[in-house]
C-alpha cells in the first residue's frame, strides 16, 4: 500500500507502508542478499572482523527447510526486502554450525519448544518495530499450533532486541562455525501458553 503524504509547498511523496508476508522458496537468493548485508554491517559493533566474515558466510546463510515449511516471513517496503524471520516446528535451532543427524525431526508441540529461526533486518531500517513484528508473527503462529513455549540462540546484536520481547536468558554458549570460528552467542526463552499470555496482560495493567 502508498501513503500520499505532502511535504512542504506542494511536494507530494509516496510512502510504502511495510507489508509482512510468509516467504516463499522463490524468494531464497532476495533473502540472502539481505541476512548478508545486515550480518556485514551490524556484527562488528559485536564482533571482530574474522568473526564477521565468517558469519557473513555461514550464519547469514537461508535454510530451505523454513521456506519449504511456510514458517519464514518477509517484510517488504515498496519492492524492497527489508527485514526476514522466522520460527521452526522442526529441531534445528540456528544455521552455521554444520547438520545433525535430526534437524528435520519435526518437535513434540506437547512438551518441546519452537524455535525462532534467521532473524535479520536491513542495518538502514533497524529500531523502527520491523525485528518485534516478526517476533509477534512467529509466536500467534506457533501458539496456533499448539506450542507453549520459544526457544532460540541470539547472536549478540539481537540479545536487545529479544529481551524487550519478553525471552529469558538460558545459558551463554560458543557456537563454532564450519571454518573454526567461535561466536559468543545466548540461548534464550520465552513462554508463550495461556498462563504467560494472562500473567503478561496482568502486568500492563
Amino acid at each position: 500500500m502508498l501513503l500520499l503524504g505532502v511535504y512542504g509547498e506542494g511536494a507530494a511523496v509516496n510512502i510504502a507502508r511495510p507489508i509482512l508476508r510468509v516467504a516463499t522458496p522463490e524468494d531464497a537468493a532476495r533473502v540472502e542478499e539481505l541476512m548478508k548485508e545486515s550480518t556485514a554491517a551490524l556484527f562488528p559493533s559485536f564482533y571482530d572482523d574474522e568473526q564477521t566474515a565468517s558469519a557473513v558466510r555461514y550464519v547469514a546463510e537461508i535454510d530451505p527447510m523454513l521456506l519449504e515449511d511456510g514458517t519464514y516471513f518477509v517484510i517488504e517496503s515498496g519492492d524492497e526486502l527489508i527485514a526476514c524471520g522466522g520460527w521452526s516446528r522442526r529441531n534445528k535451532l540456528y544455521t552455521g554450525s554444520g547438520d545433525a543427524n535430526d534437524d528435520a525431526r519435526l518437535l513434540d508441540s506437547s512438551r518441546e519448544p519452537a524455535r525462532v529461526r534467521a532473524m535479520f533486518v536491513r542495518s538502514d531500517r533497524t529500531r523502527r518495530g520491523l525485528g518485534r513484528q516478526l517476533l509477534e508473527a512467529c509466536e500467534a503462529m506457533a501458539r496456533r499450533e499448539g506450542f507453549t513455549q520459544l526457544v532460540l540462540g541470539a547472536t549478540l546484536p539481537g540479545v536487545p532486541l529479544y529481551r524487550a520481547f519478553g525471552f529469558h536468558p538460558l545459558e551463554e554458549i560458543q557456537v563454532m562455525l564450519p571454518d573454526g570460528v567461535t561466536l559468543a552467542c545466548l540461548t534464550m526463552e520465552k513462554a508463550i501458553g495461556v498462563g504467560a499470555m494472562t500473567t503478561a496482560a496482568s502486568a500492563r495493567h
